[in-house]
């Protein structure tokens, strides 16, 4: 937006999309009053709603809870969203006036916007997931609508994601403003206590999906436990041997697995570390604790652990975040970054 609007309307629909469009806000990306719509069917959602509504919220930022399509109604001319492969989003976005977009970190789709937005054929589908010929139409025209918006300078990428040089030009050359989220506001705010454990092992959605051989990556997170304590953070589907083996071992927690990441590990400190299989997760603690000297780990995959069928985007993806994950670190420690 080249000036603040006075009301910009936030649909939030993930723990981290909600952290972000408060990140966002204290930014001066929202507006002299932000209206942050929660999904209201989402548990993770609500947990760290009420989380985050306990710390001293930025000035003009307030929340509610509404159902989903209520929500996409209320949503004003200028507006902060998740990721664009939403169909509640999309769906508002070409049925409602809009002059300003937002869009704020969930996941991996900020590196999907290169690729789309810089491309006149490319649209907003989830890549591995099976379309029908509406969804696919929905999704070009999304694509269609901001490029158009990027062109206009209403469409600004806020991310915590280190984006490849070459990435960041075409993005600049389509239009779209790029804005690093430093959390800056989250890290001024009271910490959750620590974990006991000095290492925290993030459970991978890699495994669970049957990309990766679960013996081989037991085989990794037991050989952390024989180290010391340990804290295993289960991913939300996480693979059932992996959590029964490992509730048997000593010196193995196993934590809830519905807290909110980044709020849970919040209070970590220097002494303590944290490992995990390539994820953005471990993109954005970086982000979060590497200034605090807590060392976040990200182990790259090793090709005897990969499934024989595994398609070759999934492992590109988690090479590209192994890498992302370095520039993040190297942001941090004021290392040159290495090259991607």
């Amino acid at each position: 937006m080249s000036a603040r609007a006075r009301v910009v309307g936030a649909l939030v629909e993930s723990p981290l999309q909600l952290l972000c469009t408060i990140e966002a806000h204290a930014a001066g990306l929202g507006g002299e009053t932000t209206r942050v719509h929660v999904r209201d069917d989402v548990p993770t959602l609500a947990q760290a709603r009420d989380a985050l509504a306990r710390a001293a919220l930025p000035p003009g930022l307030t929340m509610d809870v509404r159902p989903v399509r209520n929500a996409m109604w209320s949503l004003n001319r200028n507006r902060i969203v998740g990721e664009a492969f939403s169909g509640v989003v999309q769906t508002a976005l070409l049925t409602r006036p809009v002059d300003s977009i937002t869009l704020v970190d969930d996941g991996l789709a900020a590196l999907d916007l290169d690729r789309i937005l810089t491309s006149p054929t490319g649209a907003f589908v989830r890549s591995g997931v099976r379309s029908g010929a509406a969804r696919r139409a929905l999704g070009r025209a999304t694509a269609d609508r901001l490029r158009s918006l990027a062109r206009r300078d209403g469409l600004t990428l806020f991310t915590a994601l280190p984006l490849p040089g070459d990435a960041l030009g075409r993005l600049s050359e389509a239009g779209v403003r790029v804005v690093p989220d430093e959390f800056a506001w989250f890290s001024s705010q009271p910490l959750q206590a620590a974990p006991d454990e000095p290492t925290v092992v993030v459970g991978s959605g890699l495994v669970g999906a049957g990309f990766v051989d679960t013996d081989s990556y037991l085989s990794w997170v037991l050989s952390l436990a024989a180290e010391g304590p340990l804290l295993y953070v289960p991913y939300r589907r996480d693979e059932p041997l992996v959590q029964r083996i490992l509730r048997t071992t000593p010196g193995v927690t196993i934590a809830d697995p519905g807290a909110v990441l980044e709020l849970r590990l919040s209070g970590m400190h220097e002494g303590q570390r944290v490992l995990s299989l390539p994820t953005t997760s471990t993109v954005l603690l970086t982000s979060i604790l590497g200034r605090r000297g807590v060392n976040v780990e990200v182990k790259a995959v090793p090709d005897s652990w990969w499934a024989p069928s595994v398609p070759e985007q999934v492992r590109k993806d988690a090479a590209f975040l192994v890498d992302l994950s370095a520039a993040a670190r190297a942001a941090q420690t004021g290392m040159r970054p290495p090259v991607m």
